[in-house]
């Protein structure tokens, strides 16, 4: 027991040394995923209770299954909203959002599609996948209410677009479809980070999960924080393995 806490002296205290890289960066900014997102409700993807339970993912969110099997799609899709809709910005989105606000945080880019960054405050957001809260055509540049497709999807066909008559969407990347602009605007925003903040992201998704080394490769520090090992954990600076809401309140008040 001697020698492990004369290690962790030595080492420095994880969010002691997390805090002042913080509090020393002059270009910080987030990256969000799914950790973020649980701390509000809402299920991760692949856990006994998450998203995926009992349905095909390239089924339901697949640009396939949009096109061949648009019932099953939306009805998926009008149950999901029930459940992004009811979720509200915890207290990471709070402090990220107050971070921004203070003038210590450029701005997030987030792989989570719930839009609770921009309601907790939050104005530099980089939606990488999308954001589920409004609808878009297929055929044109319409948009609307998420609310509004939904409400017309148990049409044969589904929701169609008002202007030119394709079909309506959720306003988010589904699988099989290529990253939304939002993706090179995060690559641009990050191209000066100083310090990357990594939240609740197994960092197993591509291309997203390539920003981490974008930023070590530009010189950048990284703090990594999930609640299991990623497989970036070594290009990190400080790798926090615990849970989010918890470590991110002690990170904030140490960083004050």
């Amino acid at each position: 027991r001697a020698d492990r806490r004369a290690a962790r002296l030595e080492m420095g205290d994880p969010l002691d040394r997390s805090a002042a890289l913080l509090r020393g960066a002059r270009a910080a900014c987030a990256f969000t995923g799914a950790g973020v997102s649980t701390e509000s409700g809402i299920p991760d993807f692949r856990s006994a209770g998450g998203l995926w339970r009992g349905v095909d993912p390239m089924a339901v969110a697949s640009i396939q299954g949009f096109e061949h099997e648009p019932d099953r799609f939306y009805a998926f899709w009008r149950w999901r909203h029930g459940v992004l809709q009811s979720a509200k910005p915890n207290a990471v989105h709070r402090w990220l959002a107050a971070l921004e606000a203070g003038g210590r945080l450029r701005g997030v880019v987030t792989q989570n599609i719930d839009g609770l960054h921009r309601l907790a405050g939050s104005r530099a957001v980089h939606e990488l996948h999308g954001c589920f809260r409004q609808a878009r055509c297929d055929g044109c540049a319409h948009r609307c209410a998420i609310e509004t497709a939904l409400a017309a999807s148990q049409a044969p066909g589904g929701p169609r677009c008002p202007d030119c008559g394709a079909r309506l969407r959720p306003d988010v990347t589904l699988f099989g479809e290529l990253l939304p602009p939002a993706f090179d605007d995060a690559v641009e925003a990050l191209s000066d980070c100083d310090l990357l903040l990594v939240l609740g992201t197994s960092l197993s998704v591509y291309p997203a999960a390539q920003l981490v080394p974008h930023v070590r490769e530009g010189g950048g520090a990284v703090v990594l924080v999930n609640a299991e090992p990623t497989p970036m954990d070594a290009l990190a600076e400080v790798a926090i393995h615990g849970q989010l809401g918890q470590v991110a309140a002690a990170l904030g008040a140490r960083a004050a």
